[in-house]
């Protein structure tokens, strides 16, 4: 609905103004006015509110003569109809009679007129929104779209700038570099004329001497004479001896260049093109030839890169030091095992000695008398001291985890020879004793010369001292002697001589020192060895046939027994304070007087002491009585106690020995001062029982293999075991072995060293069985190796931390661009306690807390980046080892070549072999990236290899009848192998 404008007046008011107008007009009118014009409308418009009525006689006039067609509107439409026409024409002729329709008349022109200015107020408010969209429009900001383009279009601006720039740069340093050859080839022209004219010059002022010195001849007339006279006639003249030795000198010496340009370039052939397509075998083998390295060494003498001494050798480290930059840009990847910043930097430095040498050499020519420039001398002397710079930097990096890799292989050498060297039965320390100081010889002299005679020695003794401390040192036997003991023959029981069985010995000198049971029944019998510290005599022969060394260790039989000791100190104490402590006491003290009675012999003095301080009658009675004091007994065992302890123990004892002076009347106080006292005795029980084991450890070992071979028969006989499983076992190890002599040998050609034979095959299956990724399973393990199955358990559990520790240093060095056989011994060692101690976890929690913590290890700055993808990489390999799967391609080859390496090492047969794999050991181990565990993989095979010659010795005839019958030479004659 439209608005009316607030400025225009109210219709009411318009018709009453225009009624008042128009009776004061209407009387002079001419009848025949008709409806105003629109010019008329609009002046009245414009001015409604002051109307100014032309004269009578003009308005007559103006209004008679108006022909003006109106415009058609929607308000006069109706006037411009037919039907309207003729109402006008016959209202028109019936104006004259009826004056009244001039109001009515009027009145029409009023609402046109105010359809009229309704029409223009509506107008002006559309122009008014049309001005305000404008504004709005005009003060708001620009499109973001528009921004963005011009953004766009001034990247593009710089960025096209950036290129041509990019471009000018490089067409302006190709111009230069053309300039500067330009230069260079003008100056060496201007050279070459100049050394030219100056020859010249020499020529004919030697010319100009010599005819002066001739006598002058007459003037005559010049006849040319014929040419065969002209050299009849030439007149020679002397030289003196210093002018004609200065020029054969010179022509030697020109002639010598030459030859050795021509020996070196075309002769020998190298170039940077030749070396880069020949083989690295070939390449080395052709850079180590004597007549290559004197040819490079007089064409460096030529450029003046190496002094001229002819009393001194000629040193040829500078000669191999240059032809390695032929073999670095040759074969960059064999040479370099990393390609890290410096490697790239010494490429650079070889690329730019080699070009500049072969652009000297190339501008050896017959104008300059083959001499280089010295320009072309100084420029080349940069260029070789710098990649010698390069080269010692890098090769001092390289050659000192070279010199730690062959002090391991010195150390692991002389950690063989400790082995052996005691051993003389059938000669061993003597095979190995020649082997070993030829290995260690060449070791030493190679050491010496990386790192100097000084520092070798040091580090050499270090890692020695090193090694040998880290190993368990033997006490004395004067440490180790409890002071109760006699000496080892009277020790002894009377039955016993060299030829008695050991388990007579074992069962009557180590058991004996354990406390007896008074009921001979099955199952006292059976707590009695369970509480023992003491293992069976099968046991106890086995490993003293391991370890000649063997002694019984503290736990865990010490924590079984401390157990044991605690839940009776306390029933004690609940029994005193019920006041039933009278048979405890008693109790406690028969418990003492047994044991410490089994530290002494029968009829010896302190056995009868011992037996008159801890009188069990006397004890009861007292007790009875109520006048059993605690504090008297303490003071009395801390008499005893010294004197019959061993030496090493003296502290411990002295300790114990002033708290039980010292006593207490309180009843927990007195109850642990009596668990401790109980502690002590059992481990003076325990160095009793080494000490026996000590004396009887050499009959022991005479008779290891013997005794193992009845047992083990005995077992068979009595259907306690079967060799089912050693029979899958050794099918499994011949198998592997010859597939992979098939491997070696894909002709079919079937040389002696492929056959496999019953020691390969041994080394095979142990090797398989304690290097593997999974637990051990019982059907795995063969009888005649369940003796040793702790130790294979712990090798699995070694080799699964060596795998999994080298693989994360490994992973280290390379995403840091480290070396490769460079020992971060620190970090392995903490990274080794922390698995044997946690393990790898199971929990996700837990595995990533255990992948922080042996990242938190790692001490070598890393970015942010590579250390989150170092923490992936440890976490994924700790839950592979756990699953016992492993399917990352880095742990699959380490674990494949640890493997390797320690077959190749357990399968040796003589010990020439055994020396050379040892020495070879550190390299490999180092070449495989697990250089850090030299000493753990080689305990690895030293206890295989005491494994390997127990077993076979002591099962050898039934390892020859399962491989006879699984090879099918024999049917079923087990029965027969027992006897």
């Amino acid at each position: 609905m439209r608005q009316t404008s607030p400025d225009i007046p109210a219709p009411s008011v318009l018709q009453r103004r225009h009624s008042e107008q128009l009776g004061a007009i209407l009387p002079e009118m001419h009848p025949n006015e008709d409806i105003p014009e629109e010019e008329d409308l609009m002046i009245l418009s414009d001015d409604a509110g002051h109307v100014y009525p032309p004269p009578a006689r003009i308005a007559a006039r103006f209004y008679r003569q108006t022909n003006t067609r109106r415009k058609s509107s929607a308000a006069s439409s109706r006037r411009n109809s037919m039907s309207s026409t003729q109402s006008h024409q016959s209202s028109r002729s019936l104006r004259a009679g009826y004056q009244s329709n001039y109001v009515a008349q009027h009145l029409r022109r009023a609402s046109i007129i105010e359809s009229r200015k309704a029409r223009l107020a509506d107008r002006a408010v559309h122009a008014e929104q049309v001005r305000l969209r404008a504004a709005l429009a005009k003060a708001a900001p620009r499109s973001s779209n528009c921004e963005e383009k011009a953004l766009a279009a001034q990247q593009a601006r710089e960025k096209y700038l950036a290129q041509v720039a990019s471009a000018c740069a490089g067409e302006v340093k190709r111009a230069k570099k053309i300039a500067e050859d330009m230069k260079e080839r003008k100056a060496a022209e201007e050279r070459r004329l100049k050394q030219e004219m100056e020859e010249k010059l020499a020529d004919a002022e030697r010319r100009r001497f010599e005819y002066k010195r001739n006598t002058k001849r007459s003037r005559t007339v010049s006849i040319p004479a014929p040419a065969d006279e002209k050299v009849v006639d030439e007149v020679v003249v002397p030289l003196d001896d210093s002018t004609a030795a200065r020029r054969l000198q010179g022509a030697w010496r020109a002639r010598r260049r030459r030859r050795l340009v021509e020996d070196f370039s075309s002769g020998l052939g190298i170039s940077i093109d030749n070396i880069g397509n020949m083989t690295f075998d070939d390449v080395t083998a052709l850079l180590a030839e004597e007549k290559v390295l004197a040819t490079t060494s007089s064409i460096l003498e030529l450029f003046q890169l190496q002094s001229v001494d002819a009393s001194a050798t000629p040193d040829r480290t500078i000669v191999r030091t240059f032809l390695s930059a032929y073999l670095i840009l040759g074969h960059p990847t064999t040479v370099f095992s990393k390609n890290g910043a410096q490697e790239e930097d010494l490429m650079e430095k070889a690329r730019d000695l080699l070009v500049a040498f072969e652009s000297s050499l190339w501008k050896l020519a017959p104008w300059n008398r083959y001499t280089p420039a010295p320009t072309q001398v100084e420029s080349l002397s940069q260029a070789h001291n710098t990649f010698v710079t390069a080269f010692s930097a890098w090769r001092g990096q390289d050659s000192s985890a070279l010199v730690e890799t062959m002090v391991a292989s010195f150390v692991e050498l002389d950690g063989i020879w400790q082995t052996v060297k005691d051993d003389n039965d059938g000669g061993v320390a003597n095979d190995y004793k020649e082997g070993i100081r030829n290995s260690q010889v060449n070791l030493l002299r190679k050491i010496r010369k990386l790192a100097g005679p000084d520092r070798a020695d040091i580090l050499i003794k270090k890692a020695i001292k090193e090694s040998r401390r880290i190993k368990r040192r033997r006490r004395p036997a004067t440490e180790v002697t409890p002071r109760a003991a006699d000496s080892p023959s009277s020790s002894a029981p009377p039955g016993l001589s060299e030829n008695a069985d050991p388990d007579i010995t074992a069962a009557t000198q180590l058991h004996a020192s354990q406390p007896a049971v008074e009921n001979g029944d099955s199952e006292s019998m059976e707590l009695t060895k369970l509480f023992s510290a003491v293992p069976n005599n099968r046991v106890l022969v086995h490993e003293i046939a391991i370890d000649k060394d063997y002694r019984i260790e503290v736990s865990p039989h010490s924590d079984t027994k401390d157990s044991i000791n605690r839940a009776v100190c306390d029933g004690m104490r609940k029994g005193v304070e019920q006041g039933t402590g009278a048979p405890w006491t008693v109790a406690m003290a028969q418990n003492i007087r047994s044991k410490l009675l089994k530290l002494v012999q029968e009829g010896n003095s302190m056995h009868r002491h011992i037996s008159e301080v801890i009188d069990l009658d006397m004890i009861s009675m007292q007790c009875a009585h109520g006048a059993f004091s605690y504090n008297d007994f303490f003071a009395s065992m801390a008499n005893i106690l010294p004197k019959l302890c061993a030496p090493f123990r003296d502290e411990q004892v002295r300790v114990l020995a002033e708290d039980l002076r010292k006593g207490s009347d309180e009843v927990g106080n007195m109850i642990d001062l009596l668990f401790r006292l109980l502690h002590v005795i059992d481990l003076l029980s325990l160095d009793y029982s080494n000490y026996l084991l000590m004396n009887v450890a050499p009959t022991l070992l005479r008779e290891a293999s013997a005794y193992e071979q009845r047992q083990f028969a005995q077992d068979l006989e009595k259907g306690v075991i079967t060799l089912q499983k050693t029979k899958h076992w050794w099918r499994n190890a011949s198998v592997n072995v010859l597939t992979e002599a098939e491997r070696r040998d894909p002709e079919s050609v079937n040389r002696p060293a492929d056959r496999p034979t019953s020691e390969r095959i041994y080394a095979r299956g142990l090797v398989d069985l304690a290097v593997a990724t999974t637990p051990l399973q019982e059907t795995d393990l063969p009888e005649t190796l369940h003796l040793d199955e702790s130790r294979i358990v712990r090798i699995r559990g070694d080799a699964l931390r060596i795998t999994t520790i080298g693989a994360i240093l490994l992973t280290a060095k390379n995403l840091l661009k480290r070396e490769m056989r460079s020992q971060w011994k620190t970090e392995a060692a903490r990274i080794w306690d922390i698995l044997l101690k946690d393990g790898y976890d199971s929990t996700a929690e837990s595995t990533v807390s255990m992948s922080d913590r042996i990242l938190s290890v790692i001490t070598q700055a890393m970015p942010p980046t590579t250390r989150a993808q170092l923490a992936n990489t440890i976490t994924r390999f700790l839950a592979q080892v756990e699953t016992g799967r492993l399917a990352d391609p880095v742990m699959k080859v380490l674990f494949q070549r640890l493997k390797s390496h320690i077959f190749l090492r357990v399968s040796a047969s003589s010990s020439g072999e055994r020396v050379r794999a040892a020495s070879n050991a550190s390299e490999s181990l180092a070449t495989s990236g697990l250089s850090e565990f030299i000493v753990q993989v080689g305990g690895i095979v030293d206890t295989l290899g005491r494994i390997s010659e127990v077993d076979r010795k002591a099962h050898g005839t039934w390892y020859e009848h399962v491989a006879r019958e699984v090879d099918g030479r024999e049917g079923e004659g087990l029965p027969a192998l027992v006897s």
